[in-house]
């Protein structure tokens, strides 16, 4: 099971996670008052009012203090700020693009040019290994599905990976009977594609005169938030037009019947909506929708509003079937399975596909292109200076078998 690394906990962390585990005491307690007052109307379904507002209202406060404990332990997972060394350990190369940030001296880089459509224009310079490293480190750390998926690096625009969909055919022979000739296995190949991802974060020359400010740090920093919004949405749901193609832009097929290149998915039976009765038993169908190797590190993606939803969810026993974490980077469980949180993920509406679930790792592949590109620019917006920073990502599943769909349709 691929959890996220462990980090000593700070005292801002423990005391985050006291906070969210009352508040799910709380909750719990909330909503089985809910549920008895439900119980004890003579109109099934119905409740207090006053009730119900008490469990949104403390339904709210765990998730915020979720979110707090996941931002305090994103924090410690980002490269603490280093001192700064001394000159005659400085890299050639980083203090060339330190210059270059800086002043705009190009001397000692590595400059990259493109083609469109046949025409030279300038790609920029290319960044430094460590502020490469700082900007996938801190991706990592904001990204979730960088955190539980596989992230291979490539050298080419794109990446062609060989599968085999169908394999070798046995049988079983008597001892002198005939043996003719098995089905060979299928072979096919799969392209992963690197779109082109950009931001262009700006500083006053002021700041960058600074000798205390430390450029990579700052770039990094700076880029990190908006790559990591638009590379999980892609992840999610792009289409693979100059971005990765996502887990839901699949066609995704009732299980019992998808083929390689579909999604198998559940349905819940009804139109945008759980089952009023036993909604838990739909989610105990999705996970043994997988087969046992892709169980065994199989864990839940929905997003926060989902969540909201099957907190409430009870087994037949009347326990709770989610489990707040109990240690500082741990996560959740819901049914025994960690869950991860992806805001891209739809909600529950009709038709939609609100819950994946499986072995992400052996399922979906994030590449990256080595190399990050850094363009100057002083001119565009005066008195700041642009930095127009590129880096390639693609991605797509690679096992059609290892992740499963909850579909909220009839059938």
């Amino acid at each position: 099971m691929k959890e996220t690394k462990q980090v000593p906990a700070s005292p801002e962390a423990r005391m985050a996670l006291a906070q969210m585990l009352a508040a799910f005491e709380g909750f719990k307690a909330a909503n089985d008052q809910r549920l008895a007052a439900i119980e004890s109307k003579s109109a099934p379904g119905s409740a207090d009012v006053l009730l119900e507002e008490k469990v949104s209202r403390i339904d709210a406060a765990l998730t915020s203090a979720q979110d707090r404990l996941d931002r305090i332990l994103a924090e410690s997972r980002r490269p603490a700020l280093a001192g700064e060394a001394p000159a005659a350990r400085v890299d050639e190369r980083k203090a060339a693009f330190d210059r270059y940030v800086k002043t705009g001296e190009t001397a000692g880089l590595v400059e990259v040019k493109g083609l469109s459509e046949g025409v030279a224009t300038a790609g920029g310079y290319v960044a430094p290994p460590e502020l490469e490293r700082q900007i996938l480190r801190r991706l990592a750390a904001t990204s979730p599905m960088r955190e539980i998926c596989q992230v291979r690096t490539i050298g080419a625009g794109t990446f062609r990976k060989p599968v085999s969909p169908a394999g070798l055919a046995a049988a079983w022979v008597a001892e002198t009977a005939a043996r003719p000739e098995t089905t060979a296995p299928t072979l096919d190949v799969i392209d992963f594609p690197a779109g082109e991802l950009y931001a262009s974060p700006a500083a006053t020359q002021a700041l960058l005169d600074d000798a205390y400010v430390s450029i990579d740090e700052w770039l990094a920093e700076e880029v990190q938030d908006a790559f990591a919004a638009q590379e999980t949405a892609a992840f999610v749901s792009g289409d693979g037009v100059n971005k990765p193609k996502g887990l839901l832009a699949y066609t995704a097929a009732p299980d019992a019947s998808y083929a390689w290149g579909q999604l198998g998915y559940t349905a819940t039976g009804v139109a945008g909506n759980w089952p009023a009765s036993n909604p838990t038993d739909k989610l105990i169908d999705l996970i043994y929708s997988a087969r046992a190797q892709y169980r065994q590190n199989g864990r839940f993606v929905l997003n926060r509003r989902t969540v909201s939803m099957v907190r409430k969810f009870k087994d037949a026993q009347g326990n709770y079937i989610w489990n707040a974490a109990l240690q500082p980077g741990q996560s959740a469980s819901l049914l025994g399975f960690p869950v991860t949180e992806i805001e891209a993920m739809p909600d529950v509406g009709a038709n939609s596909i609100a819950v994946a679930f499986g072995d992400f790792e052996k399922g979906y592949l994030i590449v990256d292109r080595a190399g990050v590109r850094v363009l100057r620019d002083p001119y565009s917006a005066k008195p700041h200076v642009l930095f127009y920073t590129t880096k390639r990502v693609g991605g797509g599943v690679q096992n059609f078998d290892a992740v499963k769909l909850l579909k909220f349709s009839v059938s």
